[in-house]
């Protein structure tokens, strides 16, 4: 994490470390002992035996009839042979390139997530294609030679690029070894399990299992080749013994243990990793690492990364006394509606405290007029640093633009910029406090809305730092309910949540948390499913055909508390929420949905399960502790603002 630097400075530096990226700037050099030849041929090795098995998946497919189902099988069983080499790189490929990667083994035709760039720049297309796409395409109507083959090839081509010096040369340092290693722990707990790149669920498991014997005659070549930073041996013995337990485990992926093996082993094998991280001062250019926080011990740490700068302007602030008082009054002017251009209007108006900073209520809050209703569902601040893009349809990416688009917003809170600043410092309270916290900012010498917006951030990005009993199960090893186990399970198999909805914050940002997913769903305008929501989503902000409908992966933690669901407010119970995804979505219920990213198939959910799957998401329910509302708020010198109520009007 970057400190003690400026506001300008941070977002510099982010911009040098994606220009390291462009560059392909290598890590540091190797020790002067390392011989790594037993390792980077490993790696050469392994890339070869990948690219002849797609050459001879190549020479099938030419000589076999796709027009009949025993030429579809045969084609099908070298698929998943061509997949078994393909992760016995993957440790490789997904993190020193993963935008290459996508060539490989895309999960979808089409990608717009930007990875990190999204800070900067627009999102940008990227084509999926690689052996799962291929797979898909089999189970098509009307499919051609041409386009299956393009796909394979589009693999092999891309192969060319983990070969280049540009990238190999990271093989000669130790650096990227661990840091790699790190992806694919985060990987195994994340989507490994849940058949997110898999097409066929009985392959699942296998895979697993081949990756990780994979990945343990890779720790033994690393090790001969880098004698001084080797693997220790609690890690290499609780490696040995995470490969056994998988070995035991039934093939179906819904009778995995997908619980145990995250608690008892993949999140002790993350936390041993980050500590030879330290040790070892492992160094890292790669943007895969842009937001990962190398002293978390563990994937449940509320540390492990951060999706937004939540001290906005004051970023330069390290002191603990400055903060706490930059916090109060930020909680003073989340309550006050001296923020809206009617001052009848307040953050708390839509964001209660005691409802999870949502408005449990009402499908859709009141606009300014106190008449007609917003478009969308008020989303939780809680955990809303978890996101790289904020908003339903991703419209920001920092919570400082999203809190000013916000209060200028005319049917929101209807202010502006200057009326702000004026306002709040007519209020001797205010006045004096940001005339000492612009003196924390040396970049930003005159008082503005920056200052005042980030006071209010760092207030209730507070309560994201919050815990649930699940967390404490896979942290405190503590114990939990049977069936929210059960639950957790059936989350990451059965009924597929797990490929969406992402360890561990369980929203749309999956590891290596650099970027945030949107998904089109079908959500309809009513109950009855008469007709599809009119809201179009994300298109609006990335005008392309697979955005129109989309919208933003949010978090499952505190759900029992967030209601209503969805965009629209349309569902008020979970159970609603689950019977929607049981059913297949929108287009499972009927609605013309071309763009549909959930299957429409039903999950064939049994009453037992999805009371299960409740009872785990209740066990994501965090135990944060709301302060008490402000007693009064401060007095203005302009008495017309004095009759402003703590909360708002409505």
């Amino acid at each position: 994490m970057l400190k003690n630097i400026s506001h300008k400075t941070y977002f510099i530096a982010l911009l040098l470390a994606s220009f390291v990226v462009l560059t392909n700037l290598s890590f540091r050099s190797p020790s002067a002992d390392a011989d790594n030849t037993i390792y980077t041929k490993l790696y050469s090795s392994r890339i070869q035996a990948f690219n002849e098995t797609e050459q001879d998946l190549i020479k099938l497919i030419l000589s076999s009839d796709i027009n009949n189902q025993d030429g579809i099988h045969s084609i099908k069983n070298k698929i998943a042979e061509a997949r078994l080499k393909m992760k016995a790189v993957d440790f490789w490929f997904r993190y020193l390139d993963p935008t290459a990667y996508h060539q490989v083994n895309g999960p979808i035709p089409v990608e717009w997530e930007t990875e990190v760039f999204e800070k900067f720049e627009k999102p940008y297309r990227r084509n999926g294609a690689g052996l799962g796409l291929a797979e898909l395409y089999l189970d098509e109507k009307g499919i051609h030679k041409d386009s299956l083959i393009a796909l394979i090839n589009s693999s092999i081509k891309i192969t060319d690029v983990y070969q280049a010096d540009s990238i190999t040369r990271n093989l000669n340092s130790y650096h990227h070894f661990y840091l790699a290693n790190r992806l694919y722990l985060l990987n195994l707990a994340a989507i490994y399990t849940t058949g997110f790149e898999c097409p066929n669920a009985g392959n699942i498991i296998p895979e697993l299992v081949s990756m990780m014997e994979s990945s343990w005659q890779l720790y033994t070549a690393y090790d001969l080749s880098f004698p001084n930073y080797p693997v220790k041996q609690p890690y290499l013995v609780l490696y040995q013994q995470a490969l056994n337990f998988v070995k035991k485990q039934p093939v179906d992926p819904v009778k995995f243990d997908h619980y145990h093996f995250v608690k008892d082993y993949v999140n002790p094998l993350f936390r041993l990793n980050q500590e030879m991280i330290r040790e070892y001062k492992v160094f890292s250019n790669n943007f895969n690492d842009f937001t990962l926080d190398d002293a978390s011990t563990s994937i449940f740490d509320k540390s492990l990364y951060k999706g937004q700068n939540e001290k906005g302007i004051f970023l330069p602030v390290d002191d603990t006394a400055a903060l706490n008082e930059i916090k109060e009054i930020g909680k003073l002017l989340f309550y006050d509606p001296i923020l809206s251009g009617n001052n009848k209007r307040s953050c708390a108006s839509c964001h209660k405290s005691t409802e999870y900073f949502t408005d449990t209520a009402i499908a859709t809050s009141l606009q300014l007029n106190n008449r007609q209703s917003l478009p969308r569902n008020t989303i939780s601040l809680v955990n809303v640093v978890y996101n790289h893009l904020l908003m339903l349809d991703g419209k920001h990416t920092s919570l400082l633009n999203q809190g000013k688009d916000v209060v200028t917003n005319s049917i929101e809170m209807g202010s502006n910029e200057n009326d702000i600043v004026k306002n709040v410092l007519s209020c001797d309270v205010y006045e004096k406090a940001f005339k000492h916290f612009v003196k924390l900012t040396p970049n930003s010498k005159k008082i503005s809305v920056d200052h005042i917006i980030s006071a209010v951030v760092l207030y209730y990005s507070r309560f994201s730092n919050y815990y649930a009993p699940f967390d404490d199960a896979m942290n405190k090893q503590m114990p939990l309910a049977e069936n929210a186990v059960k639950g957790f399970n059936l989350f990451m198999s059965k009924a597929k949540c797990g490929t969406c909805h992402f360890v561990p914050q369980f929203n749309g940002v999956k590891p290596p948390f650099i970027s945030t997913e949107f998904e089109v769903l079908g959500v309809p305008a009513d109950t009855s499913f008469s007709r599809l929501s009119a809201d179009s989503g994300r298109v609006k902000v990335n005008p392309a055909a697979e955005m129109m409908n989309a919208f933003r992966t949010g978090t499952i933690r505190n759900a029992e508390h967030t209601k209503p669901y969805m965009h629209n407010g349309v569902f008020k119970t979970l159970e609603e929420v689950i019977n929607f995804y049981d059913a297949g979505g929108g287009a499972g219920r009927g609605l013309k949905i071309k763009n549909q990213t959930l299957s429409q198939d039903s999950l064939k959910l049994t009453n037992i399960e999805k009371e299960q799957l409740l009872v785990f998401m209740h066990s994501l329910n965090e135990d944060i502790q709301f302060d008490e509302l402000p007693g009064k708020l401060p007095e203005s010198k302009n008495k017309k603002l004095n009759n402003r109520k703590v909360g708002g009007e409505f």
